[in-house]
């Protein structure tokens, strides 16, 4: 059982039989959310539905899911197993650990090749400077210690935010002063739109990219990292 949407595109990606339940908001791939029943969301599990599922793991993330909710299932008799993501690294580690719990330490570890043969390549420009709001009203910018600072910096930018806490709420003054290259609006968690990008021009050209790019850790890794590099070289040219 996965709470987690990207972690249970994860785990269907290494072994599609062992993945007995789901949240409503797990919906990749396509073909998974039409096999797998769901069971709540991620903030509220149906934890009695999932406990009479009797799964031999739950995986939970501490930043996705709620503590009561781990608890909750800890308390059924159920082992939850609960990620820590907040780097590429980290993401990696996870990888290889849902492997292991999966016996499909081979796939894993074919994944996680993957990324690290894009991690090697020669970044296609120098460093270009990024802001990313993840949040409209209030405005929260992605800051530092998150995953999606840590790919934007494997993809060769650097996080105008990196030195602030985790998301922290910013103005458009505030954002001008730190002079970034690019903006980019993701469509999750607020799905920013073509409107939103006049917003931000004064301050430096925005681009509207896939959420999943910088928040979604697994199998779309290694492709994340190359579309956010050829986006930092896009801000380039």
């Amino acid at each position: 059982m996965s709470l987690v949407p990207s972690l249970t595109e994860l785990a269907w990606a290494l072994e599609p039989g062992a993945l007995a339940g789901r949240t409503r908001f797990c919906t990749e791939p396509p073909e998974m959310a039409a096999r797998v029943p769901a069971f709540g969301g991620t903030k509220d599990p149906d934890v009695a539905a999932i406990a009479a599922l009797r799964p031999d793991l739950v995986i939970a993330n501490r930043e996705e899911n709620r503590r009561e909710d781990v608890e909750a299932l800890e308390a059924c008799g159920l082992r939850v197993m609960v990620t820590v993501i907040d780097s590429v690294e980290e993401a990696l580690a996870a990888i290889a650990e849902i492997g292991r719990a999966l016996g499909r330490e081979a796939e894993a570890a074919a994944l996680a090749a993957g990324v690290r043969e894009v991690l090697a390549e020669p970044l296609p420009v120098g460093p270009v400077r990024v802001f990313v709001p993840i949040w409209r009203t209030p405005l929260l910018g992605l800051g530092g210690r998150t995953y999606g600072s840590s790919m934007l910096e494997a993809a060769g930018a650097v996080n105008v935010l990196a030195g602030r806490e985790r998301y922290p709420q910013v103005t458009l003054e505030e954002v001008a002063a730190l002079r970034p290259e690019l903006v980019l609006l993701p469509d999750e968690p607020y799905r920013f739109r073509e409107e939103h990008a006049a917003e931000f021009a004064s301050i430096a050209p925005a681009r509207l990219v896939d959420g999943k790019l910088l928040w979604w850790y697994g199998p779309r890794m290694a492709a994340s990292l190359r579309e956010l590099r050829r986006l930092l070289a896009g801000a380039r040219a």
